[in-house]
């Protein structure tokens, strides 16, 4: 049976959704609160509607980080930038004592932030760090 373990950020990603859903909804609320002799222009609406759709890209972007870790190698989706690495391109992982989330070494010494395991999960990180430093070969 293959070893197949996917770590996710735990309060990074209740935050996004959260903050996610409390802007949409005071979005609405300011919109329909407004008294009627205030009116937008079309470029501002477009603008806040722009704002509105990029914050929520990078929220989201948060939300759905993950490292995947499987028995041929590693998989890492920070936001949108998705990275796949054998286990023999792996040096090391590093969490270092008040990192925010460790950081995978490759032979090549590029580093790779770790975005899904976040420092401030506590033990659930110290696990998540000890599991992947255990599969480096």
């Amino acid at each position: 049976m293959p070893d197949l373990r996917t770590f996710r950020p735990g309060g990074a990603r209740i935050v996004s959704y959260a903050v996610a859903v409390i802007m949409l909804g005071l979005t609405a609320v300011i919109a329909f609160a407004l008294p009627d002799e205030i009116a937008f222009t079309t470029a501002e609406t477009v603008t806040l509607w722009i704002i509105i759709i990029a914050v929520l890209v990078l929220l989201h972007g948060v939300g759905r980080s993950f490292v995947k870790a499987t028995d041929t190698g590693i998989e890492v989706l920070n936001g949108y930038r998705r990275r796949q690495l054998a286990w023999t391109e792996v040096e090391g992982i590093a969490m270092n004592t008040g990192a925010p989330w460790p950081t995978l070494v490759t032979k090549d010494d590029e580093r790779i932030m770790l975005f899904a395991i976040q420092g401030t999960d506590g033990r659930y990180a110290r696990e998540a760090v000890a599991y992947l430093r255990g599969r480096v070969r």
